[in-house]
C-alpha cells in the first residue's frame, strides 16, 4: 500500500499555485480604485468610503452561473469567452434597477486544475469585468476529482453594486403611456442550453438533430459551436448611461423564462403591456433552433430571449431618445411595445406579445 497523499487523491496544490500565478494579470486589468490588496488573500477587499457621497445607498446583490452553456467550451475547448456570460448573467440582473456593479467574485469548480484553462476561464471574466466598470475582487478555484472529469468545470459567481434610494428603478416607476424599448442580443446569451443542446446535438434515437459542433452552418455564416459559444452581450455601462441620461423607469434582463415572462416582473399590476414581433427580424440562430428542432414559437419564446436581450420601459416622450442614445453606445435598440391601463391590452400585470417577426 502506497503511502496517501492530497495529489494521490486526484489534488494538485502546485497546479492550483499555477493557475493563482497565470490569472493575476487579467485580474489586475479589473481593477477599480476602491479595490484594497490583490488576489491570494483569504478576502476580497473594497473600499466603502466610495458610499459616503451616496444619501441613502441601496446596495444590491445578484448570484448566477452560465448553465450547461459550459458543455459547449469544454467540447470546443474554448474558455475564455465563457466568463463573458457568467459576468453578463450577473452583472446586468444588478443594472435593471439602476445599480452600479461595483465588485464580482467567482467560483470555479473543475475535476482536475489545469492551470492554462483555470487562466483562460478567468481572463474572460476579468476582460468582461472590465468593460462592464466592475472589479474582480476575488474568488476560488476548487478541484474535485470523483465528482467531476478531468476535463469538466462549472462556474459561478456573485456581485454587488449600489444605487442611490431615489434612484431606483422599478414596477412601481412604471405607467400606461410609457413606451418599451427593446436592446438586441448578441445571441443565446446564457439560458436555454438544455433545449438546443437536445434539438440539435443530441441524436435522432433521442431526439436530436445528431448535428456536430463542427458542422458549417450556411444560415450562421460560421460553425454551430462558434455560433453557440458567441458571448452574452454586456448591457451594464449603455444603460447606466441611459438611466442617467432618460427618463427611465425599469429595465429587464431578459434570462430564463424568455422576453414576456422576464418584462412581466417590472409590471405592475394596474398596466398592461404590448410587445409587437413585427418590430425585429429573429436572429438566424433562433430559427435554427426552431426549424430543426420543430420547436412551437411559444416554447421557443419561454427558453430563449429570441433576439432580444435587455428591455427599458421609458417615457413616453424619451423613447427615441432612448433609442439614439443606446446607439451611440454601442447597442442596437428600437421601440417594440407600449404600456397601457389595465385590460387594454390584457390583464393587469400581463405582457402580451402580438404579430410575426420581420
Amino acid at each position: 500500500m502506497t503511502d496517501a497523499s492530497y495529489a494521490a487523491a486526484g489534488v494538485s496544490i502546485e497546479a492550483g499555485d499555477r493557475a493563482v500565478e497565470l490569472m493575476k494579470e487579467w485580474v489586475e486589468k479589473s481593477r477599480r480604485p476602491e479595490v484594497v490588496g490583490g488576489i491570494g488573500g483569504f478576502a476580497g477587499l473594497f473600499d466603502a468610503s466610495a458610499l459616503k457621497s451616496y444619501q441613502r445607498p441601496l446596495l444590491a446583490t445578484s448570484a448566477d452561473g452560465v448553465g450547461t452553456k459550459v458543455a459547449i467550451a469544454q467540447a470546443m475547448d474554448v474558455h475564455d469567452t465563457i466568463g463573458y456570460d457568467l459576468v453578463g448573467m450577473l452583472v446586468d440582473d444588478l443594472v435593471v434597477c439602476g445599480a452600479e456593479p461595483l465588485f464580482l467574485t467567482d467560483y470555479i469548480a473543475c475535476g482536475q486544475v489545469v492551470p492554462e484553462r483555470i487562466a483562460d476561464v478567468v481572463k474572460g471574466i476579468a476582460q468582461a469585468c472590465a468593460e462592464a466598470g466592475t472589479a474582480l475582487l476575488g474568488g476560488e478555484t476548487a478541484e474535485h476529482p470523483g465528482l467531476l472529469g478531468p476535463d469538466e468545470y462549472d462556474v459561478a459567481g456573485s456581485t454587488t453594486g449600489v444605487v442611490e434610494a431615489e434612484r431606483l428603478l422599478g414596477a412601481e416607476r412604471v405607467r400606461a403611456g410609457d413606451a418599451v424599448v427593446a436592446m438586441a442580443s448578441s445571441g443565446l446569451h446564457s439560458n436555454g442550453y438544455s433545449l438546443v443542446r437536445h434539438v440539435l446535438l443530441r441524436g435522432a434515437d433521442e431526439g436530436g438533430a445528431g448535428w456536430s459542433l463542427d458542422r458549417e452552418v450556411p444560415e450562421l455564416g460560421c460553425r454551430l459551436g462558434e455560433a453557440l459559444l458567441t458571448p452574452t452581450r454586456l448591457y451594464t455601462l449603455p444603460c447606466l448611461a441611459l438611466a442617467e441620461a432618460s427618463d427611465v423607469h425599469a429595465m429587464s434582463h431578459v434570462t430564463g423564462g424568455g422576453l414576456a415572462a422576464n418584462l412581466q416582473r417590472v409590471v405592475p399590476e394596474d398596466v398592461s403591456v404590448r410587445v409587437d414581433r413585427s418590430t425585429w427580424t429573429r436572429p438566424a440562430i433562433f430559427d435554427v433552433v426552431a426549424d430543426v428542432g420543430r420547436v412551437a414559437r411559444t416554447d421557443l419564446e419561454e427558453a430563449l430571449n429570441i433576439g432580444v436581450g435587455m428591455v427599458a420601459v421609458v417615457a413616453a416622450d424619451a423613447a427615441d431618445a432612448a433609442v439614439r442614445h443606446l446607439g451611440e453606445h454601442g447597442v442596437q435598440a428600437w421601440i417594440v411595445g407600449d404600456v397601457a391601463e389595465a385590460g387594454v391590452h390584457g390583464e393587469g400585470g400581463t405582457v402580451t406579445l402580438i404579430g410575426d417577426h420581420a
